[in-house]
């Protein structure tokens, strides 16, 4: 699998159309009657917290406060999307200045522990999803193997002539039609990213009649249509959310989001998928393991594949 991390813009599309998804939003059955209200913290600091720092350890007080809030957001005391106590709640009980529990919260907020809502308070933030790049596997695969749930709703389809850019990613002819599935990926009933994905149109006709909602695209393409997968090029670049997108993203808009370009090979070299993933940039992680010998096979290919002479 190929991987290149890039910094400039690409030719990619406006992630979120919303008079496309007007118009040919579908929802596939997920249930999203779940997913409406965050989880509840108490008001009130636990107990592992509510003893008054030790003015007199080499410790400085703000790390102390941090490494107390730290252990009780990762031990599940607070819990995801949950709100943490107010500011002065933490001043009362740690008898500090708000100055020293602002650092702790700052600390806390770099890691990306912790978010803010100008107004509403201090949240926990959701522990990122990591994703292993070291097979070709849809996400709904790679979140099953972890033990999560996952689900999609399916914004739109419509056939489409591929420009210059879609073409020659899949090897079309310039104009050839195509078909565009917009898809707003679910985990644990939080809104995760937004894939828009190409395929080229006997295919995406096909598709578009699956269970979209509950099956990756690559495990249908795979297993039922009869295409090995071979392999993937990815690109990664950042991007600030647009209205459209965080509202799909369940973001703030001008928030960095994680863009990915994945282009995915059958066993004959042939491209057969391209999309775009959108995924929220404090919310997602791929996990990428390298080596640094190669036998002679491995160079060849991964030169063809680089240089586009794989035939």
């Amino acid at each position: 699998m190929l991987i290149q991390v890039i910094n400039s813009a690409s030719e990619a599309p406006s992630p979120a159309n919303p008079q496309f998804a007007a118009a040919d939003a579908v929802a596939m059955g997920a249930d999203l009657s779940g997913a409406s209200a965050p989880p509840t913290t108490p008001s009130v600091l636990h107990a592992g917290l509510s003893s008054v720092c030790n003015p007199a350890s080499p410790i400085p007080l703000y790390s102390q406060i941090r490494e107390r809030l730290r252990a009780c957001i990762l031990d599940g005391t607070y819990l995801s999307n949950g709100k943490l106590p107010s500011e002065n709640e933490m001043v009362k009980t740690f008898e500090v200045s708000r100055i020293t529990v602002r650092q702790a919260l700052n600390d806390l907020q770099k890691e990306g522990l912790i978010f803010k809502i100008h107004g509403k308070g201090t949240f926990v933030a959701r522990p990122k999803v990591v994703q292993k790049l070291v097979r070709v596997e849809g996400f709904g695969e790679a979140m099953l193997g972890a033990g999560r749930e996952t689900f999609s709703l399916v914004l739109g389809t419509r056939l489409i002539r591929a420009g210059a850019s879609i073409s020659a990613r899949l090897q079309l002819a310039e104009g050839t039609q195509v078909m565009e599935i917009r898809r707003q990926r679910f985990l644990d009933r939080n809104p995760i990213s937004l894939d828009v994905t190409y395929v080229p149109a006997a295919i995406g006709t096909r598709l578009i009649k699956e269970d979209l909602a509950h099956r990756d695209v690559f495990e249908i393409l795979d297993n039922d249509y009869g295409f090995a997968l071979e392999c993937a090029e990815l690109k990664i670049d950042a991007i600030k959310a647009d209205a459209s997108l965080a509202q799909i993203l369940a973001i703030e808009e001008g928030a960095a989001v994680m863009r990915i370009e994945r282009l995915t090979f059958t066993s004959h070299e042939r491209p057969i998928d391209f999309e775009y993933l959108y995924h929220p940039g404090n919310a997602f992680q791929y996990h990428v393991r390298v080596g640094r010998r190669r036998d002679a096979a491995a160079v060849r290919r991964t030169n063809e594949l680089t240089n586009g002479t794989s035939k």
